[in-house]
């Protein structure tokens, strides 16, 4: 019976540490959240409307006056995935859910080119890499920034997203998807497959509404200062390097929300546990004690019958 208590008390002991571990990490993760929050709130807008007037002048520019290499749509070949994870674990599903959409998004669209391996992850944080390292004979994986989270500053992200670039207009890639995860609030974060390259405007949308769109829309004359062929040179390339530092800052929030959530459901059941184990170490010590005293009375009885 000793034994048993002894063990129940350092499982209480264990429990009650593990949960200190988990209470400060929720606090340092709400630390970390506000500010990621911050960014990304800061950023989003500024982010969708750039977006949204390149797709504008997309779909109302005529190709023979002025024409753009992120534009160009050819024959899908050779694909590159983008796939941001976070660089620590312990935040729920979040790594695992963008894993998933990757591996659905290659099993929907990119079936042919997983088998002839002209399928290219470039993996943005260490546990998408320690994934996708594992099935290097299925795809070609760039590990050249996993550690890209260590500084989210624009002007060490807009080099990864100036080699992306590149890549798609020398030809290496025919099409780029960004897969990442939304920040939506503190408790969800929302797994997204989106397509970086080729630029898509706003008569290719794919949305519910596309249809209505297309009917309703009229090419607009704007008047272009510098001309076309000058602003594109200068637009696309800022809006795609702002496109996909929102991308990245928006996994950066939800990781950490993702962790705050996960942590404040393990010091919950911590919690939860604790009292459990408290309820079986009381009842073992009540046996114990029970246990004794009838030891104690069954050896006075003996003493009085001699």
């Amino acid at each position: 019976m000793g034994a048993n208590l002894k063990e129940v008390r350092e499982r209480i002991k264990s429990v009650s540490s593990t949960q200190q571990i988990t209470r400060a990490m929720k606090m340092v993760s709400a630390a970390k959240l506000r500010r990621a929050q911050q960014a990304i709130q800061q950023m989003r807008p500024y982010s969708v409307k750039m977006n949204e007037m390149l797709k504008n002048i997309m779909s109302n520019i005529d190709p023979a006056e002025a024409s753009t290499s992120f534009g160009v749509k050819r024959e899908i070949n050779n694909v590159l995935l983008v796939v941001v994870t976070s660089n620590r674990g312990l935040c729920g599903g979040f790594n695992s859910n963008v894993i998933k959409e990757t591996l659905a998004s290659i099993e929907a669209k990119y079936t042919a080119q997983k088998d002839a391996k002209k399928v290219t992850i470039m993996c943005i944080g260490k546990k998408g890499y320690d994934v996708f390292k594992k099935r290097s004979s299925e795809f070609n994986v760039i590990d050249t920034y996993i550690n890209l989270f260590e500084d989210l500053s624009f002007n060490n992200i807009s080099p990864v997203a100036d080699e992306i670039m590149d890549g798609f207009t020398a030809g290496n890639y025919d099409a780029v998807e960004v897969i990442y995860q939304r920040f939506k609030n503190a408790a969800v974060q929302i797994p997204q497959a989106e397509q970086y390259l080729p630029v898509v405007t706003t008569l290719e949308d794919n949305s519910s509404h596309a249809a209505d769109k297309k009917s309703k829309t009229s090419k607009a004359d704007y008047i272009f200062e510098p001309n076309k062929k000058q602003l594109l040179e200068q637009l696309i390339p800022s809006i795609l390097q702002n496109q996909f530092q929102k991308c990245l800052l928006d996994t950066h929030a939800s990781e950490h929300g993702a962790r705050m959530t996960a942590m404040d459901a393990a010091t919950e059941n911590a919690e939860e546990l604790k009292k459990s184990l408290k309820i079986s170490y009381n009842k073992a010590r009540q046996e114990a004690i029970t246990s004794e005293i009838s030891e104690i009375v069954g050896g006075a009885a003996a003493l009085e019958g001699s």
